[in-house]
């Protein structure tokens, strides 16, 4: 009686959960795709940003992602496999490191843009200033950059958490069938452990993109622009941002009414550009499961 009734509870509150979701989807997508067109995806937007398109903040977006991505992967597998594989299990380290990374999860996003912008611009960018470009202001300024490193910082703890997971679950077997073959630890890491965890990996980048397609606090204070109708074609540039561009839109437009088919059409595109990036991963995650499945 007591189990039946915890499962009708468990599946009431998820039919409330979907339906939630369902009903956000539903209202943005009736209103935001009224405004759909080839030239508002393929034009900057004029006249106060009441007019023209979201070009520049779409590109912006998409190439901000794919930095973070880079960034991020590297440091949190690299992390997880030093915590995992040759840390010692007994080391106050450890211990202090692990206790970071759950911290960081919980840092608000906001205190990440404010780090961003004191330690990569201020001290990092100008640093690289002053020893490179004899003190010329090139990198000691908001730029798409800091922005993607910012946001690598901030979606690390998922990444390294999903990996560590999927290290934990290989069994100890495998390693142990490696060593006495005569594989040393990292032939051992690179032969036998990260082919398995690479499902672990991808899901902890899929999780990555998802949160950091949607981030508005980091990049406020580390590269993204109000108003820029041109793309970003180096490093130090700033650009523009869907999430930001929706904020600045919601806040600072004198003609609310004018800006809300905008305004929905644009939280439309991100949410379609945020779940097609996600795809992507999920579609690359299962082409390479299956490609493992066939080699064993």
């Amino acid at each position: 009686m007591i189990g039946s009734l915890c499962i009708m509870l468990s599946a009431l509150c998820c039919l409330t959960i979907v339906g939630f979701v369902a009903a956000i989807l539903g209202d943005i997508a009736y209103y935001g795709v009224h405004l759909l067109s080839w030239q508002f995806l393929t034009t900057a937007p004029s006249r106060g940003m009441t007019e023209g398109g979201i070009f520049p903040a779409i590109f912006g977006t998409a190439f901000l992602v794919i930095l973070m991505t880079i960034a991020v992967i590297p440091l949190g597998v690299m992390t997880a496999i030093y915590l995992h594989e040759y840390a010692s299990k007994k080391s106050r380290t450890v211990v202090w490191i692990r206790l970071a990374i759950q911290n960081l999860a919980g840092v608000p996003a906001i205190v990440f843009g404010l780090f961003g912008m004191g330690f990569f611009i201020q001290f990092v960018g100008v640093g690289i200033d002053k020893a490179f470009f004899a003190g010329h202001l090139t990198f000691g300024q908001p730029a798409i950059l800091w922005a993607a490193l910012t946001l690598a910082l901030l979606t690390m703890p998922t990444v390294v958490v999903s990996t560590e997971e999927s290290l934990r679950a290989i069994p100890a077997a495998h390693r142990d069938v490696a060593y006495s073959l005569g594989a040393t630890k990292l032939q051992m890491i690179r032969r036998i452990v990260l082919p398995q965890a690479l499902g672990g990996i991808l899901t902890g980048t899929i999780l990555a993109v998802g949160r950091g397609a949607g981030e508005v606090a980091p990049i406020l204070f580390t590269g993204a622009a109000y108003f820029l109708p041109y793309l970003p074609k180096k490093l130090n540039d700033q650009f523009m941002e869907l999430g930001y561009h929706i904020y600045v839109m919601a806040t600072q437009s004198p003609d609310v009414e004018a800006t809300k088919p905008i305004l929905y059409s644009t939280v439309f595109v991100l949410l379609a550009l945020t779940f097609a990036l996600n795809f992507t991963a999920i579609w690359i995650r299962s082409r390479i499961r299956q490609r493992l499945r066939l080699e064993r």
